[in-house]
């Protein structure tokens, strides 16, 4: 997988990046294996424009497999936890579209099976 880092506001130290990698393991899981042509765009950064309790960080991610985008973003009051929030919604939206991709197949199996039953009986 190839990750683009960026950082809004916000020093990227070897840290932070340590800490989002490992977070990342957890998320190949759900990516087809065998196959690298998927890309992340990944975003964290600090605001503080329209929050009034101080600095508020976010962040984002973009997974683009194929043809198809996938998105999470988080804002916490730690850069820890917005990190942890997007992992946490990212793997809900692979693991979920993981689940209905199988679910097709596994549908499809079932018709042709029906299917040359008949011709068989």
């Amino acid at each position: 997988m190839t990750i683009n880092l960026k950082g809004t506001a916000l020093e990227l130290t070897p840290e932070i990046s340590d800490y989002l990698h490992k977070r990342l393991q957890a998320v190949e899981k759900f990516l087809p294996k065998g196959n690298d042509g998927f890309m992340a765009d990944i975003e964290l950064g600090r605001t503080t424009g329209h929050h009034h309790s101080g600095d508020i960080f976010r962040a984002e991610i973009n997974i683009h497999i194929g043809g198809k985008t996938f998105r999470a973003v988080s804002e916490k009051h730690d850069l820890h936890s917005a990190i942890d929030g997007m992992k946490d919604e990212i793997t809900r939206e692979l693991s979920s579209h993981k689940e209905k991709r199988l679910s097709l197949l596994r549908r499809s199996g079932q018709r042709i099976k029906n299917l040359l039953r008949r011709f068989y009986k």
